[in-house]
This record gives structure tokens, C-alpha cells and sequence, in this order.
């Protein structure tokens, strides 16, 4: 309820009580559709009505303005300075209309809306989780899950085949808007019986030794480990490379190497169990999850709504990784740490310089 010093709100009381009582709706959509087609006759066919009833229904409105709405010339109707101020209003009017209507259905959406997610592969073990507990709050909404890689899904969010799309670091050239909304932590995984279990600090070059797993070319774990491994001026030995996390985990289990995954892919059987997560320098790899959609796109509130919720979401699926694995609630206190102390050190670094000059 706007306040009532609010100086956009008009009074009730100051409001034309005259047009409100002898104007239609229906006059004024007649009025406008003659303005902006320049024609009885298109203005009567769009609206499905004979011309003399237009004609009728202007009439009408031209007596309760109690001015000419129309000049005529020759065959030719313009609308008089009168009329146009009157087409004006009009369009004010519809258009707040439109929006009222549009805003109605969005709350008949969230009970009983659509909402279409595409996930690239890894975000399959976070996904579903948010989904149910959102249609928890809202059990009247239909879910559709995509699970793609991540050319597939660029390809998706170009063709708009979805409401929102939960990825990796997205590229730069794409033009979307982006929301990070849950931490996405890479670790190096081994299998229980491995030497390097339980050690701690191991180092880079003693890790790109072993023989590693890989994700195929295009993954953007794979890039990740890649790149670390680059700044550290070495490069894992890869054995193999799978397309599939869960195919990942089997070849570990087999001892075939060792693997850099999402700490989310372990969530269903923990870090218990015949994979161990090691404890090496520079890792996990802190990468984020986000949601994105195209640029320009206008969200309805089911969608708007799930995003949201996935924003909250954060500390929630926070406690829950630092739940499977303490390390992670090491590494983010660690990280915390670091920042604050670089924040106190930097005031006086600029002193020093200015004191240099």
C-alpha cells in the first residue's frame, strides 16, 4: 500500500469521478486502436467489431470528454490535440493494465508454473538436491532437469530452451547475466590404500608423478587442474582420459591413477569410503557454481523465484561440504585469513610509496 505522502499515489477523491462513470474501457480501447491504426475500419477488424458499432462506441467517448476527438479531412481521420493527449492517457493505462495482468499470472505460476533448468555434467550432484527443496515450498511446480556438458549447454542457453542455467566459470564472450551461488571445490581424490592418504602437504610435483585421470578436452575441471599445474611449471601424467565423474571414480577405485574432481561428487558416498580426498599444497581448487541466463531476458517470477532461492542457498550447501569434508572449513578460514591480512597490510604500503615519492 503506497504511504500516503508517497507523491507518485493519487488520491481516490482526487481521481475524474465523471470519466470513471460514463467512460468504458472498451470505448478507450476503441479509441486508441483507431489512433494508432489511422482507421475505423482496421480499428473495428482487430477488435472483431462492426464499423458502426466503432463509430458508436467513439461517439460516446467524444460526449463524455465533451470535446472533438477526430478531424476529419477529405477521407482521412486525425486525432485532434485532444485526442491525442486522450491516446496519451490511453496507453498509460494499458500498459499498467498489462503489467497487472502479467504480474497476476506469475502469482498463479509459482502454484502451478513450469520451471526448466539446465546443469552442465558436474552440477548434477547439486542440482536435483536444490530442485526438491524447492518444490518443497512449492509443490504445485512442474521441474524439468537437463543434464548436458557445457558446449551443449552454451547451445541451449543460445536457443533460450531454458528458464536458467547453473555452470561453471562462464565464458566471457557470452552476453548473459551471472549469479554465483554455491561454492564448487576441486580435490585431488586417490584410492584408500594409496601412500600419499593421509600425508600431509603433499607437494605438486610429487602428485603430477603419479599416473592421473583426467576429464575429456572442453571440461572445466580439466582446465582448472591444467592451469595449476602450468603455474607451477609442471604437468600431470595422464593415463587416461573418461567423460564421466562417476567412470572417474571407478578407474581411482581401480587404482589406475589419481584425479582431480568436484568435492560435490562425493556427496553420496562420502569421503570415507574406498576414495580418499589428499591433502595437497595449493588445493582444492576454490572455482564457484552460477547461474546465468541471457542478457535482456525477462525472468517469469517462478524462475526469478528459483534464483533467488539458490542465492540463499549458499550457506546452506556451505556447511553442508564442510559436513563431508573439515578440510574444505580449513582451507575457507585459511583463505579468510589471508584476505584480512592483506587488506590491514595495504594502507600501509601506500604510505611507504607515497612516503617514497
Amino acid at each position: 500500500m503506497p504511504a500516503p505522502d508517497d507523491a507518485s499515489y493519487t488520491s481516490p477523491m482526487t481521481m475524474p469521478d465523471y470519466l470513471i462513470r460514463h467512460a468504458s474501457l472498451r470505448q478507450l480501447q476503441v479509441f486508441e486502436a483507431i489512433v494508432r491504426l489511422g482507421s475505423f475500419t482496421r480499428a473495428a477488424e482487430e477488435l472483431f467489431l462492426t464499423q458502426p458499432t466503432v463509430s458508436m462506441q467513439t461517439k460516446k467517448l467524444a460526449d463524455v470528454m465533451g470535446v472533438e476527438l477526430f478531424e476529419h479531412v477529405g477521407r482521412n481521420i486525425t486525432p485532434t490535440e485532444a485526442g491525442m493527449e486522450l491516446y496519451s492517457a490511453c496507453r498509460q493505462v494499458f500498459e499498467s493494465l498489462a503489467n497487472l495482468e502479467m504480474k497476476i499470472a506469475d502469482l498463479k505460476g509459482l502454484k502451478r508454473g513450469h520451471l526448466r533448468i539446465g546443469v552442465i555434467t558436474t552440477a548434477k550432484y547439486l542440482a536435483p538436491e536444490m530442485l526438491g527443496q524447492f518444490s518443497r515450498l512449492y509443490p504445485g511446480i512442474e521441474l524439468s532437469l537437463k543434464v548436458t556438458n557445457r558446449d551443449r549447454i552454451i547451445e541451449r542457453l543460445h536457443a533460450n530452451e531454458d528458464n536458467l542455467y547453473i555452470t561453471g566459470l562462464p565464458d566471457e564472450d557470452l552476453d548473459i547475466e551471472v549469479f554465483p551461488f554455491a561454492p564448487n571445490p576441486l580435490v585431488v581424490i586417490a584410492p584408500r590404500e594409496h601412500p600419499l592418504v593421509g600425508r600431509k602437504n603433499v607437494s605438486l610435483k610429487e602428485v603430477s608423478q603419479e599416473p592421473f585421470i583426467m576429464r575429456e578436452p572442453g571440461s572445466g575441471t580439466r582446465d582448472a587442474t591444467l592451469r595449476l599445474f602450468n603455474a607451477h611449471g609442471c604437468r600431470p601424467r595422464v593415463r587416461m582420459e573418461l567423460g564421466s565423474n562417476e567412470a572417474i571414480k571407478h578407474a581411482v577405485v581401480g587404482g589406475l591413477g589419481l584425479s582431480v574432481l568436484s568435492l560435490h561428487t562425493l556427496l553420496m558416498e562420502g569421503t570415507k569410503g574406498p576414495v580418499a580426498i589428499l591433502n595437497v599444497k595449493d588445493f582444492p581448487i576454490m572455482r564457484q557454481w552460477f547461474i546465468v541466463y541471457p542478457r535482456g531476458k525477462e525472468l517469469s517470477l517462478v524462475a526469478r523465484t528459483f534464483l533467488d532461492f539458490a542465492i540463499a542457498s549458499e550457506g546452506m550447501i556451505h556447511e553442508r561440504l564442510e559436513a563431508l569434508w573439515p578440510g574444505m572449513k580449513q582451507y575457507v578460514s585459511a583463505a579468510k585469513k589471508s584476505a584480512a591480512g592483506r587488506k590491514k597490510k595495504s594502507p600501509a604500503r601506500k604510505k611507504s610509496r607515497k612516503k617514497a615519492r
